[in-house]
């Protein structure tokens, strides 16, 4: 395993990945498009593989796809670090702009395609999820 680090963009709240991405993905919704003026590279993670030091505030709203979204962020320098949905409660969204080393992860999709601008640059060798992607399988357990 790979361990990742990283940080808001003044130090205030930093952040530790004990466990690899479920999924990497590039999302073109219209709520990762206001927080990032394009498209964001977001990693799906167990919730209880993320650790954080510092303190973040929160802002809640329903997103498209129907769920209500908790974005997290710092309130010193307003970084966006995290997200939360309703309906994955077990899974954080991490912006992989934020990691030390961003280049650690590749994403694999792009989703919420259908909302991308017709100027986006799409990797037509990724994968196209038009909207909502399904959730990651769990992992088979050992034994």
């Amino acid at each position: 395993m790979t361990e990742r680090t990283g940080r808001c963009l003044c130090g205030a709240v930093s952040f530790k990945l004990a466990t690899e991405p479920l999924a990497t993905r590039l999302c073109w919704c219209r709520d990762c498009q206001h927080l990032a003026a394009n498209g964001t590279v977001n990693i799906l993670v167990a919730a209880d593989g993320l650790s954080v030091t510092g303190t973040l505030s929160e802002h809640t709203k329903t997103a498209d796809s129907g769920n209500e979204v908790t974005r997290q962020f710092c309130p010193s320098c307003g970084t966006h670090l995290f997200a939360k949905s309703s309906a994955r409660p077990a899974f954080r969204v991490v912006r992989a702009g934020n990691l030390d080393d961003p280049s650690s992860v590749q994403p694999s999709a792009n989703i919420w395609a259908a909302s991308a601008p017709s100027w986006a640059c799409l990797d037509p060798a990724l994968e196209r999820v038009e909207q909502q992607p399904l959730p990651p399988k769990p992992s088979p357990i050992a034994g």
